[in-house]
């Protein structure tokens, strides 16, 4: 998979994880640089992570999905966009996250990378690589995740519901790439 596809993947999957960190920076008053630095550094790893179990995973079930790998990944790919999308136009706030405790914020981590996991097994059903696209993937939800700490901050938890919007549409579009190309060669 080419550089720009996995850089898309990689912001639409740390859509969660932005969104979770931009209520960590409107909710969080005391501790607010550990408890960004936590959240980037656990969300970014278990993206990681989690990209590379569902690859894992993927390559030891390829015999069995070698023909419909393309449909397989287009259909993770729009699940997960579109899940995305249906929570962003609900705009739930929900209830305020402890993220002052381990525990939660390790299951954040969790709950936020479970995508992640998806997009390893269509990498593994493409017969793409996984090494240098999870660490990407793992780096630019780290980043974005700071990134949306301070910003909420900053500007408050606004714009929350847009950034998993625009993170399920980009999940779709390559979707339709992935299954473009397989039915157009």
């Amino acid at each position: 998979m080419d550089l720009l596809s996995v850089l898309l993947i990689s912001v639409g999957l740390a859509m969660d994880a932005t969104a979770v960190s931009i209520a960590g920076g409107v909710t969080v008053r005391e501790g607010r640089v550990r408890t960004a630095l936590v959240l980037a550094l656990l969300f970014g790893v278990f993206q990681t992570g989690m990209a590379i179990a569902g690859w894992y995973a993927g390559t030891l079930l390829y015999a069995f999905i070698s023909g419909i790998d393309h449909w397989i990944a287009f259909v993770l790919l729009a699940f997960i966009g579109g899940k995305m999308i249906i929570e962003g136009l609900k705009g739930e706030d929900g209830e305020k996250i402890a993220f002052s405790s381990a525990a939660v914020l390790i299951m954040l981590a969790v709950v936020t990378s479970i995508d992640s996991l998806a997009v390893g097994l269509s990498f593994a059903a493409l017969g793409s690589p996984i090494l240098l696209p999870s660490v990407i993937i793992g780096v630019v939800t780290a980043l974005l995740s700071l990134g949306g700490f301070w910003f909420g901050t900053v500007f408050g938890g606004k714009n929350r519901e847009r950034a998993e919007i625009i993170g399920g549409v980009i999940l779709i579009l390559i979707g339709l790439r992935v299954l473009a190309d397989h039915l157009l060669i």
